[in-house]
């Protein structure tokens, strides 16, 4: 097993993420899905489904870093700026009670880290998971291609540091 890398796009209805195990050689997919909670719950009972699903695919995968996407809020949409937050909160503290380091990564770096485009469209990131990863198709929820997609970016930067360093 080489180093584990588990990304995650934050969101409070729907949080995609993906496990890989990268070397310097090769990634490989371990795990890819959606957590979703129930919008007809309460927001403490979804921030508790949340965190019992975060909680679990760590425990499950005992990931080297969490790879998460920064808070990103548009002006035209605060609410699902400070639904995100919420979202962000709950991952960022499970992976510290489990003593994970985290790695936050902005939409836009992610993106051009990937496509070299960093205003890129969640078609152009799916294709560019798909052609990235030698997939017969592209991931077909946009979740999950934004979740490989930060995990991505995290073990390539990681990946050129440890090559510049001479560590690789």
């Amino acid at each position: 097993m080489g180093f584990l890398v588990c990304g995650i796009d934050p969101g409070l209805g729907a949080m995609g993420y993906a496990v890989i195990d990268a070397t310097p050689q090769r990634v490989r997919i371990v795990d890819t899905g959606v957590c979703r909670t129930d919008p007809k719950l309460s927001l403490p009972d979804r921030l508790a489904q949340l965190d019992a699903d975060v909680t679990s695919l760590f425990d499950e995968h005992r990931p080297n870093v969490v790879a998460v996407e920064k808070l990103y809020a548009h002006y035209k949409h605060p609410r699902t700026a400070i639904l995100m937050g919420h979202a962000r909160g709950i991952i960022l503290c499970a992976a510290g009670r489990m003593g994970v380091e985290v790695a936050d990564l902005s939409a836009t770096h992610v993106k051009r880290c990937l496509t070299g485009n960093g205003h890129a469209s969640k078609e152009n990131v799916q294709r560019a998971i798909q052609v990235t990863l030698g997939l017969d198709e592209a991931p077909q929820s946009p979740d999950v291609a934004d979740a490989l997609a930060i995990a991505l970016c995290y073990a390539g930067n990681r990946s050129q540091a440890l090559t510049e360093s001479g560590s690789a």
